[in-house]
C-alpha cells in the first residue's frame, strides 16, 4: 500500500459510534440510525480530507461470505458507497475477494495479523482496464497488515497505486489517556523498554 489516510482514533465515543454501527443486534436491518449518521458523516469527512481524483474507483475491504451471512452487511461497503457518492469516482465493490476466512484480528500481535492475512485476498478478473489508481476503503485500521494484504491483491492485479481510506485508526498505547494515567512511574519505565 502506497499510504493511508484516516479520520479519527478509535478511543471514546468515536470507539462507541463505530462498534454500535460495526456490529448491530439483527444484522442489516438492525442498523442503528445514530450510529449510521455519524459514519456516513465520517466517511464524508475521509473523502474531504484524502480528495480521491475524479475517476479514481473505490473499493472496499470485502468480508469472507460467512461472515457476511453473520453480520448481514459489509460495513466498508456501506463506506465506501458514501465515499463515492458524488459521482466522479466509481464503486467497484466485487474487484476484491477475500479467499480465506481468516481469524479475526483483534488480539493479534502486528506479525500475526500480517500472517493471518497473508494471501487472504485476489481481485476478479474484470473485462475493465485497470485503473492507476484504487482508494481501498475499510473502516477500522490498526497495524495495515489487512490493508496491506488487500493492497498487494490490487497490485498483483496491475494497479500501480492502492491508498487506504479508513473511518478510524486504533491508537498506540501512548496515545490512550486511560492507559497512560493507569501506569505508575515505574511501569512506565518497563513499557518504554
Amino acid at each position: 500500500m502506497d499510504r493511508s489516510v484516516a479520520v479519527v482514533t478509535l478511543v471514546g465515543d468515536v470507539r462507541t459510534w463505530i462498534h454500535r454501527f460495526k456490529y448491530p443486534r439483527d444484522g442489516l436491518a438492525g442498523l442503528d440510525p445514530a450510529a449510521t449518521g455519524v459514519m456516513r458523516m465520517l466517511a464524508r469527512r475521509a473523502r474531504r480530507l484524502a480528495s480521491p481524483t475524479e475517476g479514481d474507483p473505490i473499493v472496499p475491504m470485502p468480508l469472507y461470505p460467512r461472515r457476511y451471512r453473520e453480520r448481514g452487511f459489509n460495513p466498508a461497503a456501506l463506506l465506501a458507497r458514501e465515499i463515492a457518492r458524488p459521482g466522479r469516482h466509481p464503486l467497484r465493490p466485487r474487484w476484491l475477494i477475500r479467499l480465506r476466512d481468516t481469524e479475526r484480528q483483534t488480539g493479534l500481535d502486528a506479525a500475526s495479523r500480517r500472517r493471518n492475512v497473508a494471501g487472504a485476498f485476489a481481485c476478479r478478473p474484470s473485462s475493465e482496464a485497470v485503473p492507476g489508481r484504487v482508494w481501498l476503503v475499510d473502516d477500522v485500521t490498526t497495524t495495515g497488515a489487512t490493508l496491506e494484504a488487500a493492497a498487494a491483491a490490487l497490485k498483483g492485479a496491475g494497479v500501480r497505486e492502492v491508498i487506504g481510506l479508513c473511518v478510524a485508526r486504533t491508537p498506540a498505547l501512548e496515545e490512550i489517556p486511560a492507559a497512560r494515567g493507569s501506569l505508575d512511574p515505574s511501569e512506565r519505565e518497563s513499557s518504554r523498554r
